[in-house]
């Protein structure tokens, strides 16, 4: 635990992981071990040293790595209650939900103890920008997500029942009723890396028209302009 910070403030990274050893898990880990003081990872089916790296950031706080033989994503609602699951195992305090191609700016650091110990919110809401390079973000009319603020950041209610959406692809990385939970949004910005490197869209593009092929819980126009030759691209500025 972070020296001065009790355990009513307590910050636990979530996170799936799946082949991530050769991408950006190393520099996602190192940006947030400074401010977390646990870790509990789902590493789902993966064949590389993924988990190694897990093992090898956070070493020096507790934390869970479990490990799935076979891979959830396709039922990723299932995936999301295992993880959350496994989350709540601990007992946390707060709740930081991340993915492996996902971190906070640098300024952050300064911003979230401020967060785990106000008493008016039970969730924080960030942007997320889609990086499409590692210094610039997509923005046209299908890649619009960094106007759009969702939540990363809970406070675990444990009185609370908890329920999923039940969708294969999609299905949020909260249970549903963390909707209802008192709220703010914050300024901070998220980073997703996802989509950075050509050979990882091309995985997506062909991914998504395999489990989703209608659009039915995405937009298909968006899938299809994963590819675009010549997307509007922004800077981005710390």
């Amino acid at each position: 635990m972070r020296t001065g910070r009790s355990s009513t403030y307590r910050l636990t990274l979530s996170m799936i992981v799946k082949d991530e050893a050769d991408r950006y898990l190393p520099q996602m880990l190192e940006r947030h071990l400074p401010y977390i003081d646990e870790a509990v990872i789902i590493d789902d089916g993966s064949t590389d040293q993924t988990r190694a790296i897990c093992a090898y950031f956070l070493q020096s706080i507790p934390h869970r790595i479990v490990h799935n033989e076979i891979s959830q994503f396709e039922r990723e609602h299932e995936l999301r209650k295992q993880q959350w699951e496994a989350t709540i195992l601990t007992r946390p305090a707060w709740i930081l939900n991340l993915d492996a191609d996902e971190q906070f700016e640098l300024s952050f650091k300064d911003e979230i103890e401020k967060l785990l110990r106000q008493q008016f919110a039970d969730v924080f809401y960030f942007r997320l920008f889609d990086m499409w390079g590692a210094d610039h973000y997509r923005e046209d009319r299908y890649w619009t997500a960094h106007r759009i603020y969702r939540p990363f950041l809970v406070r675990y209610r444990p009185h609370i029942r908890y329920t999923w959406l039940q969708t294969n692809q999609h299905c949020g990385r909260f249970p549903i009723e963390i909707e209802k939970l008192p709220y703010a949004c914050h300024p901070a910005r998220i980073q997703h890396f996802g989509w950075s490197n050509p050979a990882d869209r091309l995985h997506k593009y062909e991914r998504y028209h395999r489990l989703d092929p209608e659009g039915t819980f995405g937009i298909k126009a968006q899938y299809d302009s994963i590819l675009d030759a010549h997307p509007t691209l922004i800077q981005w500025k710390e």
